[in-house]
């Protein structure tokens, strides 16, 4: 079973009345993607459910297999850069690049003037806050399961951490960097952070096995049996996470797991591409091997998830 790690911070952001926003950390710790058997021989609903999850998977169903495939070529045409017909590694790696700084870029055009409530070009913290946790100020409510306070200041420490010039007012470059911290430098210790007090229940500034194994899986009925993916995960914490094999991972070992340096999730799903679409295996695509698998290619980075294949006014 091919494991890649995806490492995408999804940034739900909620305005009005509504539950204000927090870090969802959605990090597939070498977990299978999907539930589905992985065999590419047969069908790619392992890998729709492990690019999209299984509700956007269902956005290929929308859409005819003539359509798509009528479709998936005018975007392999402005894939072929340098107009050789075929579809290189490279081509496909900044394909799928360019495609994950459009939905950045797109997510943070849509939240800007949901925050930018003065119109000024900035979005000032206190602008943040009163968009998101207005109700919540006028009204504190002590008795909420939700703890608002708390994730009102992570979102501070979050923004002053996007701040370059610790003005608490951001720019686009800054408000980006707090919507997506995954993707710049400077945010790394933030997101690590965060991780650390998602699963660190017992608050000791590390993660141990238990914590780690609770943060993917927990069963739903006393005595159910565990699949069998999660005694493999086991092993990869005693053998690979837990790098000085004390039990416990802290901060670096932790940023190594989420963060991986000699990790290249393009990269990787550029390959996986490659390889499951190179029929003549010349290292290289031709229109016709990536139409001959355009389920798979629908069902990708490289076509934003599939949603590009639904964006009319581009066909």
């Amino acid at each position: 079973m091919m494991h890649l790690l995806l490492m995408s911070f999804a940034l739900c952001i909620v305005c009005g009345n509504s539950k204000p926003t927090e870090l969802k950390a959605q990090v597939v710790h070498d977990e299978p993607l999907s539930h589905l058997q992985h065999d590419d021989n047969k069908n790619y609903d392992y890998d729709h459910e492990a690019f999209l999850g299984q509700d956007e998977a269902k956005t290929f169903d929308r859409l005819p297999p003539e359509e798509s495939k009528r479709r998936l070529a005018i975007v392999v045409d402005k894939m072929d850069s340098n107009k050789d017909d075929f579809i290189s590694e490279e081509e496909l790696k900044f394909w799928i690049k360019q495609t994950q700084k459009k939905h950045i870029y797109d997510s943070v055009e849509h939240q800007w003037k949901d925050f930018d409530t003065n119109a000024d070009g900035l979005i000032s913290w206190e602008e943040y806050k009163n968009v998101t946790y207005g109700s919540y100020l006028d009204d504190p409510q002590t008795d909420t399961d939700y703890n608002y306070t708390h994730v009102m200041l992570r979102d501070e420490r979050r923004f002053r951490a996007a701040d370059a010039n610790k003005d608490l007012i951001a720019d686009k470059d800054e408000f980006t960097a707090f919507l997506h911290p995954e993707d710049h430098e400077r945010m790394r210790d933030i997101v690590v952070q965060e991780t650390m007090e998602d699963i660190d229940k017992n608050g000791d500034g590390v993660i141990d096995l238990t914590e780690y194994i609770g943060d993917m899986y927990a069963a739903e009925n006393d005595g159910d049996e565990e699949p069998d993916w999660v005694e493999t995960e086991r092993q990869q914490f005693s053998e690979f996470r837990d790098k000085n094999h004390d039990g416990k991972m802290d901060k670096e070992e932790t940023l190594d797991w989420i963060l991986p340096s000699d990790y290249d999730h393009v990269e990787a799903e550029a390959k996986h591409l490659l390889h499951e679409s190179d029929a003549n295996e010349d290292g290289k695509l031709t229109k016709k091997e990536i139409l001959d698998k355009f389920e798979m290619f629908v069902g990708s980075q490289v076509t934003d998830f599939g949603e590009a294949l639904l964006r009319h006014d581009e066909f």
